[in-house]
């Protein structure tokens, strides 16, 4: 005979390498999430569209662009 068969120590390592296996997939799961979550929240959240004294960003609008700007003073 070879070697004597040590049944405890092999079903430890193959429970080892299923739980190894198992971490290892649900990390690679929780990033995938991460990653799509991430992506799927195309426009800015709120701490970014305020300024620095905290007031909210205006953002321009189109038609404001397009036309020309009027002061009261030119008159």
């Amino acid at each position: 005979m070879a070697f004597k068969p040590n049944y405890n120590f092999q079903k430890a390592e193959r429970n080892r390498a299923k739980a190894l296996k198992k971490q290892e997939k649900l990390k690679r799961l929780q990033d995938e999430s991460a990653k799509r979550k991430s992506g799927l929240s195309g426009e800015p959240d709120a701490a970014a569209a305020t300024d620095v004294d905290g007031d909210a960003a205006a953002a321009p609008d189109a038609d404001a662009a397009a036309e020309p700007a009027t002061s009261s003073d030119d008159a």
